[in-house]
């Protein structure tokens, strides 16, 4: 990441692009570096200005939020991905986690706690509490949600013990230095952990694992 933290804003409404890109650029450490109107633009865009962080819309007209978040993480050294929504509890939001996105904002979040978001994210952190994760999940329709529990059952038992132990901490939105004063490891040894789920499980980032832990009702 450079010095500044990059930042692309995406979004159908003019008025909110303005906004967001006013509010983030008067941050010294933050620079907005340009805007898109629809997720089919992203892929160019993220092409064209390199940014640590997208923030992104998930409903526009055109490609939403969810599809372009879909495939910009597939690809190596995609920036970090916020989701912005008007609701806590939109399944949209829910799939774009799925996908790699770090984390969502609600779009009326205190100006200061979007700014705290971005270079939280930025930092390799996600911005998702284990409370907002069991919010989202339990709106996953029960047959979903049946389905769901017994493949993530199904991942978890192909982890070591300590893999296990790690991802469900993980779940619970315990930081490295947490699990590492739980589990009797350095901080070092436990992002080693993490490194080797995210290469087992083919996931891009530790928000995807901590969902895991939660379909699988582990946290």
């Amino acid at each position: 990441m450079s010095e500044q933290v990059r930042v692309l804003v995406v979004d159908d409404d003019a008025l909110v692009r303005a906004g967001l890109s006013m509010l983030l650029a008067g941050a010294e450490d933050i620079e907005i570096v340009g805007d898109a109107a629809d997720g089919s633009q992203v892929a160019q865009a993220v092409a064209e200005h390199r940014p640590d962080v997208v923030l992104m819309d998930i409903r526009m007209p055109g490609m939403d939020g969810l599809a372009a978040t879909e495939l910009l993480r597939a690809q190596d050294g995609a920036p970090e991905v916020i989701v912005l929504t008007t609701f806590e509890a939109d399944d949209y939001v829910l799939r774009a986690l799925r996908a790699g996105a770090s984390g969502f904002l609600l779009k009326d979040t205190p100006p200061a706690d979007i700014v705290r978001a971005v270079r939280t994210v930025a930092a390799g952190e996600p911005i998702l509490s284990p409370t907002i994760t069991r919010r989202l999940i339990g709106h996953v329709t029960d047959s979903e949600g049946d389905d769901r529990t017994r493949h993530a059952r199904e991942q978890l038992d192909r982890l070591t013990q300590r893999e296990r132990e790690v991802a469900i901490a993980i779940g619970l939105g315990k930081s490295n230095a947490e699990i590492g004063r739980e589990l009797y490891m350095s901080v070092a040894t436990v992002k080693a952990h993490v490194s080797r789920l995210l290469e087992k499980l083919h996931f891009n980032n530790r928000v995807q694992i901590a969902l895991l832990a939660h379909d699988a009702r582990e946290a």
